[in-house]
């Protein structure tokens, strides 16, 4: 009996010796696995995984002149740099610079506009009145819509539908706002009942476009029109009626531009901040009266007077870091493009301004966006931006400035582009 319990309890030595060789062979594992998990850490092999590899030889700046890449290979190799390398400059600018990218090139894959070809051609519709002048922007659109792939003859294609009405070109025919009125309001009851697509969505897949103010007080005469169809306007002003999510903001853009773009150049601007212009708002009356005599800023009371000299105000531009874009009789400015274009940092000065492309841009990477009660502290805001951040504000200008260009025929990513990718964004949202 004593010898059966014997048997059945081993003795406290053997435990220990099993004890301890468990205790060996745990260490020894524990050990293994550690120092295998450094070596796979710096195993050539794993972080030169053939995708891993081509994708750190695409973004090298440059390759080594001996070896030999095959055509394909080669084009291949520019376009995943140029891509990369975009990819980080946009990233400065853009709110969401791959998002963009690639909407932008599905947007020139697919979508299609149907114009409207009722109307006066020859008096108020399909063409421009002129490719000049504070309102250029208007005949541009029309001019580079018309000669686009963009258009399909085909309204079952149409993703949007285009009421080519030019309440600028009726303006320089001397017709009153009132008659205006009239004639917008017949031609756009005339698609109404001529067409089935108005009533599809109730004009929500509809747009029109015009720069001049008078334009927007044309088409008061329709309220569905104002109240449904995408606006594309030059005074894209949120307390009077414009509606960001669904009206587009159109750059106010003054060409041709008198002299060349500006930029890259910071060692030349020496001048704080610059403003010329009518007082036709309460901000720039303001604006006018409270520096107009500060010596670091240089404010003008009035226009400059082009008897002092050729191009005097555009070259002003080119010395100035900062130029004040307050409200004019509206809340835009064409200024703001002026300044765009000759490489001046524009200081936006205005209340309830939908700013152009503001859903694509961020416009605090290279513009001093301000309240109009901003303008008492001007000076100091200005002078608080140091050169460090005032460099990134200027090389990021650069950056949007073909943004803010029209082109005739159009080029990629230029103002008519923009524009047509803010119409591909809206038309998502209309449903029939």
């Amino acid at each position: 009996m004593s010898a059966a319990k014997f048997q059945q309890q081993p003795s406290s030595a053997a435990v220990c010796t099993l004890r301890r060789s468990l205790l060996t062979v745990a260490i020894v594992t524990l050990v293994s696995f550690t120092y295998l998990s450094l070596k796979s850490l710096h195993s050539p092999s794993l972080l030169s995984s053939p995708t891993t590899t081509s994708i750190a030889r695409s973004v090298q700046p440059s390759l080594p002149e001996d070896v030999d890449y095959g055509e394909g290979d080669s084009a291949e190799k520019s376009v995943v740099v140029e891509r990369e390398g975009n990819e980080s400059d946009e990233a400065d600018v853009y709110h969401l610079p791959k998002v963009f990218r690639l909407n932008y090139e599905e947007m020139l894959k697919r979508f299609k506009v149907y114009v409207y070809s009722d109307g006066d051609p020859k008096t108020y519709y399909q063409t421009p009145r002129k490719l000049t002048g504070k309102y250029a922007s208007e005949g541009y659109f029309f001019q580079n819509l018309r000669d686009s792939k963009f258009v399909t003859d085909d309204p079952d294609r149409a993703d949007l539908f285009f009421i080519p009405i030019s309440c600028h070109k009726m303006r320089g025919k001397g017709i009153s706002y009132e008659n205006m009125t009239v004639i917008v309001r017949d031609y756009v009851e005339g698609l109404m009942s001529k067409y089935p697509y108005w009533n599809r969505t109730l004009g929500a897949d509809h747009f029109f476009v015009t720069c001049h103010d008078v334009g927007v007080r044309a088409t008061e005469g329709l309220p569905n029109l104002i109240k449904n169809s995408i606006r594309v306007v030059c005074s894209p002003s949120y307390d009077v009626g414009f509606i960001p999510h669904k009206d587009v903001a159109l750059p106010q853009v003054l060409q041709p531009f008198a002299l060349p773009a500006g930029g890259n150049d910071i060692e030349n601007r020496t001048t704080l901040g610059f403003w010329a212009g009518h007082r036709n708002s309460k901000i720039r009356v303001i604006l006018a009266r409270v520096w107009e005599n500060e010596t670091e800023l240089d404010i003008s009371n009035n226009r400059i007077n082009r008897a002092t000299g050729h191009l005097v105000y555009q070259k002003r531009f080119y010395r100035t870091k900062f130029c004040i874009c307050p409200g004019g009789s509206q809340v835009n400015s064409a200024r703001i493009a002026d300044s765009i274009h000759y490489g001046c940092i524009p200081v936006i000065l205005s209340n309830y301004y939908d700013l152009p492309f503001n859903d694509i841009l961020n416009w605090h990477k290279f513009a001093v966006v301000l309240k109009e009660k901003d303008v008492y502290q001007l000076k100091q805001i200005l002078k608080n931006i140091t050169q460090e951040e005032f460099a990134r504000l200027h090389n990021n200008l650069v950056k949007v400035q073909k943004h803010f260009h029209w082109n005739s025929p159009a080029v990629s990513h230029d103002a008519f582009h923009m524009i047509m990718y803010e119409l591909w964004l809206r038309h998502h949202v209309v449903k029939y």
